[in-house]
């Protein structure tokens, strides 16, 4: 007679192994995308769960008899997900950032359409274009894989054996905030430099000849420049972008 008595442990170990994964993938970047269909990220989520479980289960903790301890667990499990893929998700931040100041800078700050990456918000189309770019690049450069090593070895900072680190998580999500901030900035660098160069030529011939309507002439000029500019610089914007990434998930990798 064939026992099943492995059965419930099994699955205990395998709800365990997706609530965290599941959670991740949610939000993660590139492969938590809204634009991707949900049962499509479900199957994923169910597969890749499967192939972690030889992998994971020697350090879960063994089936408790009291089902309120497994739910103690599976919400242990549910909200180191949430908070990996939230601080993940505030990559994304630094191409809306750099988006926005690049529309800015150039004039086309008017030109504002939904930005499908950050939830269908209304920003500047660059800011979305950069987003979409940025997903593009990581499934291009198989840094995707990265992020699947990184939950992988979230296990090994986070482990289900011991209490949720909140403050830690905080001050984590905090720094991922601020760093996303300034890689923006210095995405867009190059462009405030010519912001600041362009508008001060600007104002200066606007007072060697008042009679004439400088910014108003100007404004084609800014826009061709600024293109100009974006094009020449797409590749090396984009490379901070995806640096930046790669360095998020290397907290959760120890690296």
């Amino acid at each position: 007679m064939i026992s099943l008595n492995w059965l419930p442990s099994t699955a205990y170990f395998y709800i365990l192994i997706f609530a965290r994964v599941g959670s991740i993938l949610m939000l993660i970047p590139a492969l938590g995308e809204m634009t991707i269909p949900a049962r499509m990220r479900l199957s994923f989520g169910l597969v890749f769960s499967l192939v972690l479980y030889p992998l994971i289960v020697p350090s879960l903790p063994p089936l408790p008899e009291n089902v309120l301890t497994i739910l103690v667990y599976l919400l242990h499990e549910l909200a180191i997900g949430l908070i990996i893929g939230a601080i993940t998700r505030l990559v994304t931040m630094a191409a809306a950032v750099a988006g926005s100041v690049i529309a800015y800078q150039t004039g086309l700050s008017g030109a504002q359409g939904p930005d499908p990456i950050n939830g269908g918000a209304q920003g500047a189309l660059i800011g979305a274009f950069l987003s979409m770019l940025g997903v593009t690049l990581i499934f291009a450069t198989n840094l995707h894989h990265v992020a699947l090593m990184a939950i992988r070895d979230s296990y090994m900072i986070f482990s289900p054996r011991d209490p949720l680190m909140f403050g830690d998580a905080a001050q984590l999500a905090i720094q991922s905030a601020a760093s996303a901030f300034v890689i923006g900035i210095q995405m867009s660098s190059p462009f405030i430099v010519l912001g600041l160069v362009f508008y001060l030529g600007m104002g200066l011939l606007g007072r060697m000849m008042p009679q004439l309507q400088v910014f108003f002439v100007a404004m084609p000029a800014t826009i061709w420049v600024g293109l100009i500019l974006f094009a020449l610089l797409i590749s090396m914007i984009m490379g901070w972008y995806l640096t930046h990434f790669e360095n998020v998930l290397a907290e959760f990798r120890g690296a």
